[in-house]
């Protein structure tokens, strides 16, 4: 498989935008090449200089941690920025057509509709697992992607790994694995298999496991022609330099994330099996995730007393196959503690006197 023959023909010959920082590198004492403020900033740390707009400092050390080469690695602002580069690089609006397996995570629809790009949905099986056979017959000359989230969210499972195997080895455009909860789950990540399938994406994210949602940093790990198609597309100086500062000190403290990653997949477990206690659920859904997916008798009545308390969690109840449920997110010792206290039914206060 040639990558270059799926990308759009007016990518193939997009000339990128050069930057100052592409057009020199190196050392120098005085720059006056990118139309910045000289003076500094107001700030603490001076931010007047534009940052490295391939961040090769941040992504040398993401590599150490995960195994994967430079040259293997695109980092935008969210996995989101990376999902839409994907359909601005590889679909042709109006044209190509991509393949989304629901219940699955939002934005591949939302970015499939800014760029005018045909949705085509395969509902997974009642156990949340790929519909083979489906799935192949959905497929068309004009399938560019199919997007494959695991563990899924909002249901928490883990795909099958000989499921996604199968598409990967048949499909012959590019197959986008979400691994924003990895870090999660027992199922291993499939950066391994990098060297085996050039149309291989795989998406994780500094959002979830390393908890730096608010600085929209996402990862994708892929072959080379991809990643330089990516970085080819994306916009100049796409990740701040704040963002790489911030996450390169955070990356020098796996240990606390790890150990967090160890609470809370303790406290999933606990709040799971404490859950299911309550009368008022139906079912708890196994989960390699950081949230869990329940089904209760009332789930906009159990989400606006939630809401009543000070406790949001998400209303999944019209999510296709998710009818009755909501997603709640794994919290603290303490949080978690006090949403099965609110959950769980008193006792009616006072009674009836004993009769003489």
């Amino acid at each position: 498989m040639d990558i270059k023959d799926l990308q759009r023909e007016n990518i193939k010959t997009l000339k990128p935008y050069s930057t100052a920082r592409d057009e020199f590198k190196g050392q120098a004492s005085v720059f006056l090449d990118a139309n910045e403020n000289s003076f500094g900033s107001p700030l603490p740390a001076n931010y007047n200089r534009y940052p490295d707009p391939l961040q090769l400092d941040l992504k040398d050390a993401i590599s150490k941690i995960k195994g994967v080469p430079i040259e293997n690695t695109f980092l935008g602002n969210g996995s989101d920025e990376a999902i839409d580069l994907l359909y601005r690089a590889f679909c042709n609006p109006g044209k190509d057509n991509v393949i989304i397996l629901p219940p699955t995570y939002g934005m591949y629809e939302v970015s499939a509709n800014i760029n005018d790009v045909e949705i085509r949905k395969v509902d997974l099986l009642p156990n949340f697992q790929l519909d083979l056979e489906k799935i192949a017959e959905a497929i068309d000359a004009n399938t560019k992607m199919i997007f494959i989230c695991s563990p899924n969210n909002p249901t928490g499972n883990s795909i099958n790994r000989t499921d996604i195997e199968t598409i990967l080895a048949n499909f012959k455009g590019l197959v986008v694995i979400d691994e924003a909860y990895i870090n999660f789950a027992k199922q291993k990540t499939f950066i391994q298999e990098l060297t085996e399938y050039a149309n291989l994406v795989i998406l994780q994210t500094f959002s979830k496991a390393w908890g730096l949602a608010a600085l929209r940093l996402g990862m994708a790990f892929s072959s080379r022609p991809v990643i330089d198609i990516l970085n080819k597309v994306k916009p100049p100086y796409n990740i701040n330099q704040a963002t790489q500062d911030l996450a390169l000190a955070a990356l020098e403290n796996i240990q606390q994330v790890n150990d967090w990653i160890k609470i809370t997949v303790s406290e999933r477990d606990r709040l799971s099996n404490l859950l299911a206690k309550l009368p008022m659920v139906k079912k708890v859904y196994p989960s390699d995730a950081n949230f869990i997916l329940a089904q209760v008798d009332d789930a906009l009545g159990t989400y606006n007393l939630l809401v009543d308390k000070g406790i949001i969690v998400r209303d999944r109840s019209k999510v296709s196959l998710c009818e009755g449920c909501l997603r709640i997110t794994v919290g603290t010792v303490e949080e978690n503690d006090e949403l099965i206290r609110v959950l769980t039914p008193q006792p009616p206060k006072g009674g009836a006197e004993n009769p003489a």
